[in-house]
């Protein structure tokens, strides 16, 4: 993960109120990691969210999509202040949001890159580590540390 998700990519205690909003800020927030137009960013979370929610349980959602002005892969971390409805299998509110931003001929690793996210938020005792830390470093020293036991 530490790869394609800067330390400024990772935030806590970010802002929400509905998935929607919690899409269109996390656009803004990943504009200026990507260089790309935070509304472009919040259509393609947005386009694919209406196919299926990217909730995946536990408090967890792995919004992703592909971009075209965009050469790598590029991730973030949304610890959210308080947890919002996203249509998850499990009925929970989601409060834990990775995205995943990769360009439209990634192929294989964007698909790679996904399961890798979901390994990691899926380790035991991860998703509680994540919710007790309050700040930017210790998030991403968790995830760093966690995505080199995963992976290694």
């Amino acid at each position: 993960l530490s790869t394609f998700m800067p330390k400024e990519a990772v935030f806590s205690c970010f802002p929400a109120k509905s998935r929607k909003h919690v899409l269109q800020d996390v656009g803004r927030a990943m504009a200026k990691i990507s260089g790309q137009s935070d509304r472009l960013i919040f259509q393609t979370l947005l386009q694919r969210e209406r196919l299926g929610s990217t909730g995946i349980g536990n408090g967890i959602a792995i919004p992703h999509g592909t971009l075209a002005g965009i050469d790598q892969l590029v991730g973030g971390f949304f610890q959210l202040a308080h947890p919002v409805d996203f249509e998850a299998p499990d009925g929970e509110p989601v409060d834990l949001v990775f995205v995943l931003l990769a360009p439209e001929d990634t192929g294989a690793d964007h698909l790679n890159a996904l399961g890798s996210i979901a390994r990691v938020l899926r380790t035991p005792g991860m998703p509680e580590e994540l919710r007790t830390a309050h700040t930017k470093d210790m998030l991403h020293s968790l995830l760093s540390e966690a995505s080199a036991v995963v992976e290694g």
